[in-house]
Order: C-alpha cells, then structure tokens, then sequence
C-alpha cells in the first residue's frame, strides 16, 4: 500500500478519484484549485474534484499556488510515498517537481498530444485512437518518462461524452496498476510530438469552408462540456450540439434544404440558442430567416 496525495481538479479527475479512494492506495490528502465563479450568474462554485473528495470524506486543500511554500509543507505532512496527478490544470515547478515522487495521469497516447486538451484534439484530428498514460512527471509539458500504456479507439460516432468515461475507467486501471506493480519508466522519443493546446473560441466555431466531416468531428469532440457553435449573420453565436453529414464534398454557410437545416453539406440536428435550451434544428430553422 502506497501513502498517496491526489492534485486534481476536472471531473475527469474526479471519477479517477472515486476509483482511487475504494483502494488500498486512498489518499490522505485532495489537492485542488481554488472555488471559481461560474455560469450566467457568475456564482462561486467548487472544483469537481473538491465535491468528490467531500463525498468520499476525504481531507481537502485549496491552495492559491500549489507551487509555494506553504502548499509543498501541507503536502509533505501527509508524507506521501507519491503524489499522483490527474487533470490537476495548473504548472508543477520545482522544487515542488524534485520534492516528492509524481505520477501523472494523462489521456493521450504519449508523445502525441502533450498538452491541455488531448481528448478533444484527438477527436477533432480525426485519430482512430486514443488512450492513456501514466508518466513520471519532470518540468518539460508532458513530456516524462512513461511508465504504463492503455488503448482506446475511438468510434465514428462517439462523442467526449461517450469517450470520457471510457478513458476514466482505463486511467483509474493503470493508476492502480501502477501503485501496486511500480513498473519501470521509459523516456519518451522526441518523434511524432503533437501538442493539444487548450480549446479557444476559434476551435469552438464551425468553419464554412471545412469539410463537413470535419465540422461534425469538432461538434462530438466538444459535446457536451465546451461547446461547438457557428456564427449566424448577426455576429451572434447558436450552439450546435448534435449534426450528420449528408453530403461530404459540399461546403458552404448556413442554409435551408427543405426542413433541414444545413452548414454546406452538414445537418444541424440538434442546436441551442444563446440563453435558451436545446432545439431541434429544423424547429430552429422554421422559427428563423436566414
């Protein structure tokens, strides 16, 4: 049995957590990041991994920096044997790096998509598969030794929503593999790097002169948690959130065919309209003029 400390924060993290706390290896101490205003009404709101560690009674710190002095003490007093990283989405430095033991939990398949956003830039690059790593983590992003490997494919018709979850159990296995086997590490090679940059507003909105495969590729990669959109006439933004490609050779903007509602050769299913619920595309198009 290993003394663990857990650094995360999404809810990609928190489902590694609840794996993590029903083991042998449960941590004795949650680090995450601090409560952020979110939504509409800007409310203060905690991190996923903060509800999780709550749930699981399991003891709770949210620093400023996790970089400093005072959070690296807090740390160390849990005498942990190794910290374990999962989607924590804040820089490790030193000597935070050279002080404790640190496996990180990555869901790409290393050196391909080292960075913050490797399931949707995945997706969106139209990889076959995915998967997840388990690496020792050093100041380069992402770029540590590897210790464990797991596969995923991703299928034509998956969403994050239906990908997530698969790459969660897979990451929570090889998590707990590593805690129990400590297997060797490997160095990365430094060919077929790609690095998967956060998701921006431009990668959020539906390009017109794209394929239309790749426009239904970024719509699954962001569903449902970030967003796909395309702009309308007025400037303003209308949430897509469920599309088919009909006719793949054709590009174009926004139109009407019959009751569809199409992006060149793509239908808009399913879309939402900026502060309104999601619709039916071709009830959106009937209640609009394009």
């Amino acid at each position: 049995m290993a003394r663990t400390v857990f650094l995360g924060t999404s809810d990609f993290a928190a489902a590694v957590l609840h794996r993590l706390a029903d083991s042998p290896h449960r941590p004795q101490l949650v680090v995450t990041r601090p409560d952020r205003p979110a939504g509409r009404g800007r409310r203060l709101t905690a991190p996923p991994v903060a509800d999780a560690a709550g749930s699981l009674g399991l003891e709770l710190f949210q620093p400023q920096n996790v970089n400093e002095d005072d959070a690296r003490a807090r740390i160390a007093a849990a005498e942990p044997d190794v910290v374990l990283v999962c989607a924590f989405g804040a820089l490790l430095r030193e000597p935070l790096l050279s002080q404790f033991e640190l496996l990180n939990v990555h869901p790409s398949l290393l050196p391909r998509w080292r960075g913050a956003a490797p399931v949707e830039r995945a997706m969106i690059a139209g990889d076959e598969q995915t998967g997840v790593c388990i690496m020792r983590m050093t100041a380069g992003l992402d770029s540590g030794p590897v210790c464990l490997v797991g596969r995923e494919p991703i299928a034509p018709d998956d969403t994050y929503g239906t990908l997530a979850p698969r790459l969660q159990e897979l990451a929570a296995d090889l998590l707990l593999r590593a805690l129990d086997e400590r297997p060797d590490c490997a160095e990365q090679t430094e060919e077929g790097v790609t690095y998967a940059d956060k998701i921006g507003p431009a990668d959020r909105t539906l390009d017109p002169a794209a394929a239309p495969a790749v426009n239904d590729r970024v719509v699954r990669a962001l569903t449902p948690h970030i967003g796909a959109r395309v702009e309308l006439a007025d400037g303003t933004y209308l949430g897509v959130l469920r599309t088919a490609v009909r006719d793949a050779g054709s590009v174009g903007g926004l139109r009407a065919d019959g009751e569809r509602f199409m992006l060149g050769g793509l239908e808009l299913l399913e879309v939402q309209p900026a502060g309104g619920r999601p619709m039916d595309g071709a009830a959106y198009l009937r209640g609009r003029r394009l």
